[in-house]
């Protein structure tokens, strides 16, 4: 997979398919909210999220992504509807760091819960 696909993959709860692609020291921050240290807490977090997109009918839309040396940016929204109602919109942008092996290093998550769409 290229960095680009990887990041995508990631901003879109496609998990399992990144799993190779994490360094072993890497560092997920997840701004305001949360921080993941190492594959294995990174890889827990990641789990625990896919439960919850399980539970729910998830729409993913990649608005941008953009890719520089061994950066990528993916920003995009995320609509969460349970039993026909939205329970959540989130617009959000992932950085990815990727380091010389072409390994996930650094994660940094900035979510944005819209609360005036919410019904």
């Amino acid at each position: 997979m290229t960095q680009k696909q990887i990041a995508e993959a990631f901003s879109n709860g496609n998990f399992e398919l990144i799993y190779p692609y994490l360094a072993d020291n890497v560092q997920w921050t997840i701004v305001g909210e949360d921080y993941f240290e190492g594959k294995k807490a990174v890889t827990d977090n990641c789990k625990q999220v896919a439960s919850y997109f399980k539970s729910v009918t998830t729409n993913f839309n990649t608005v941008n992504t953009i890719a520089d040396n061994n950066r990528v940016a993916v920003s995009g929204t995320a609509e969460f509807i349970r039993d026909g109602k939205r329970v959540s919109f989130v617009s959000a942008c992932d950085v990815y760091e990727f380091n010389d092996n072409n390994k996930l290093q650094t994660i940094t998550s900035y979510c944005i819960q819209d609360k005036t769409l919410e019904s």
